[in-house]
């Protein structure tokens, strides 16, 4: 999905990521959290709740990611 509406939005990166090239960006969008590919900032973007966005952050900083 290529999200037209977001092209304004203040999209960030980690501060961990330096200047690396291989980077997730993230945005507020409506009630969600927006995330995209650093390297392809015209390209698809994934839109998560508050909610997900928040479980996922808390299984990446405990390893307990799991593949569906």
């Amino acid at each position: 999905m290529h999200e037209t509406g977001l092209s304004n939005a203040p999209w960030r990166k980690s501060s961990y990521s330096a200047n690396g090239e291989s980077c997730v960006e993230i945005a507020p969008a409506d009630d969600a959290i927006a995330t995209r590919d650093s390297k392809n900032p015209t390209g698809p973007v994934l839109h998560f709740t508050a909610t997900r966005w928040t479980a996922f952050l808390r299984a990446a900083e405990t390893g307990t990611l799991k593949p569906r």
